[in-house]
């Protein structure tokens, strides 16, 4: 999505076979080269190596179950990345495709009537998402097998009042949203994405999501003839001052009077330029006017893709946390697609995917609101058809399993001695359990039994991350959801390197494997849960 009228890589439509159209490649800086041996090279970063559609991929068979299975997700996971510039965009294509797969959508605010067998979904703030598929031998009581992640990703956004000009220059202030290594965000082909509010014609209001594909922004860095001793002091950035991303040139005295209105927009009457106004209501398809709300995230332009000699990364923005929100979601759809596949479940299969996950989720759309709990109760309460009691629902958390996926740190080739000894994980090498003694994660021994259990039946490879005693470690909405919900849960992440950078690495064989095993997990942990016992 790196050029407004360019047309990126997408896959043909599913209705049309893929021979009738030729391949396309991704526009790079590589394509303006004539030399023909770069040519030749750009050749192999073709629609079925990058983003192949899903209905033209080759299946594998589970050597257990022998169900068939995509033999890789990734491609699809490209097309989830590039679509899903904001929170807001990776709520609505995991809408999208919850709808496509016939998922029924529920409205917090009706009542619910739900039906074993039956698989149903809600957003909330269009930016949190909570799905869930009822096995069809359920029972009052039963758990709720649970897997979780987050739609939010460090970024820049712009502020309430976003207009300010410096030296000539229009200006956009922003905010830091999140722990981002804000130094990756200068000099990037920069743009604007997330939702406005409308004013309609009959006095009535629209919400709407925006994205716009071409470069817009940049956050230019100070040429090195006037900072001579960044390379050895460091780089060093003020995030107020010097964050501060370029819009456009000031306009001239001997402009247009549409252009004069644009100057307004430094006034401190004016929140934010009116050029930034018309760029965004021509997107839009509105009048600048009817825009009287706006939550936008500066996001990269740079597509998606594979990397590597042997096209064995990913290179993307945001991979912390929407892979492992694209595994979840899809790994749900996959176990009960077929008509038989909740025939003999007896728990319910659900995701959660959350906003504000990176500045603490204290928010009505984060983990640390009631909103998966509230959801519990309102699914078995709908299932019995009577307001239940406490005991009922307590039972049923107490059997519930959470698997909170967040993102791991892969062990980094030029400093390896940022890591523990033992507990390195590589990338390739498959989902990482993340343990803590101070609970910053929740993995206990039961609960990294259990999830591993999960993966030496189905032969799937994992690996364990510790982080070292003299450093700090971070956390995830694990702890938050055990805690608040009371639910059984084991912390662990696909490994990645760059974690935070505006673009970030992963290793494509692992997001594979998180797939299978999400799946293999809503398949068949009910089985393996009920052969162990720990408080009775």
């Amino acid at each position: 999505m790196a050029l407004s009228r360019f047309q990126l890589l997408r896959p043909p439509h599913p209705s049309l076979p893929l021979s009738s159209s030729p391949p396309r490649t991704y526009l790079s800086p590589l394509s303006s080269i004539s030399h023909p041996s770069w040519r030749r090279g750009l050749g192999r970063f073709s629609a079925s190596r990058l983003l192949c559609s899903s209905s033209d991929r080759p299946t594998q068979q589970d050597s257990n179950t022998g169900e068939s299975l995509p033999s890789s997700i990734v491609g699809d996971l490209l097309d989830y990345l590039n679509e899903s510039w904001t929170q807001f965009h990776a709520t609505a294509e995991a809408k999208r495709q919850l709808l496509a797969a016939g998922f029924h959508l529920l409205n917090e605010n009706d009542d619910w009537d739900l039906q074993p067998g039956g698989r149903y979904f809600f957003t909330r703030n269009m930016s949190c998402l909570v799905a869930f598929a009822i096995g069809e031998k359920y029972r009052a009581g039963n758990g709720f097998h649970v897997i979780a992640a987050h739609t939010d990703s460090p970024c820049l956004k712009l502020k309430p009042r976003s207009a300010s000009t410096k030296s000539g220059y229009l200006m956009v202030n922003v905010q830091t949203y999140g722990g981002g290594l804000w130094h990756t965000w200068f000099d990037r082909d920069l743009s604007l994405a997330g939702r406005v509010i409308l004013k309609t014609g009959d006095g009535s209001f629209l919400h709407k999501l925006v994205k716009v594909k071409r470069p817009l922004l940049r956050v230019p860095t100070l040429a090195i003839h006037l900072d001579r001793s960044v390379n050895s002091d460091g780089f060093k950035p003020n995030l107020e001052n010097h964050l501060c991303p370029l819009l456009a040139t000031k306009l001239e005295e001997t402009q247009t009077k549409s252009e004069e209105k644009a100057t307004l927009s430094s006034s401190p009457k004016v929140p934010h330029h009116s050029l930034l106004l018309q760029v965004l209501s021509e997107e839009l398809g509105c009048n600048a006017d009817e825009i009287i709300g706006m939550e936008l995230n500066v996001c990269d332009t740079q597509p998606s893709c594979l990397g590597g000699a042997n096209n064995e990364f990913i290179f993307s923005g945001r991979l912390d946390n929407l892979a492992s929100s694209f595994c979840a979601l899809r790994s749900l759809v996959d176990s009960c697609k077929l008509p038989g596949d909740l025939s003999n479940e007896k728990a319910i299969r659900m995701i959660a995917l959350f906003d504000n996950e990176e500045v603490g989720s204290n928010s009505i759309q984060g983990a640390g609101a009631p909103t998966m709990f509230q959801a519990m109760r309102r699914i078995v309460d709908s299932l019995v058809h009577q307001s239940i009691g406490e005991t009922a629902l307590e039972r049923a958390v107490h059997s519930s399993f959470l698997v909170s996926a967040d993102m791991a740190h892969g062990l980094h080739p030029n400093f390896p001695e940022k890591y523990e000894d033992h507990h390195r994980p590589e990338l390739q090498k498959g989902l990482v359990i993340k343990h803590n003694a101070n609970q910053r994660y929740a993995t206990s021994a039961v609960t990294a039994f259990l999830f591993k259990e999960v993966a030496n039946i189905h032969n799937l490879p994992v690996q364990e991350f510790v982080v070292r005693n003299d450093m700090g470690c971070g956390s995830t909405i694990g702890p938050i959801l055990a805690s608040g919900v009371g639910i059984r849960t084991v912390d662990c992440g696909i490994p990645q390197l760059s974690m935070h950078s505006v673009r970030e690495i992963c290793g494509k064989e692992d997001v594979d494997i998180a797939y299978k095993h999400f799946t293999a997990f809503f398949k068949t942990f009910s089985d393996i849960d009920k052969k162990l016992s720990v408080d009775f």
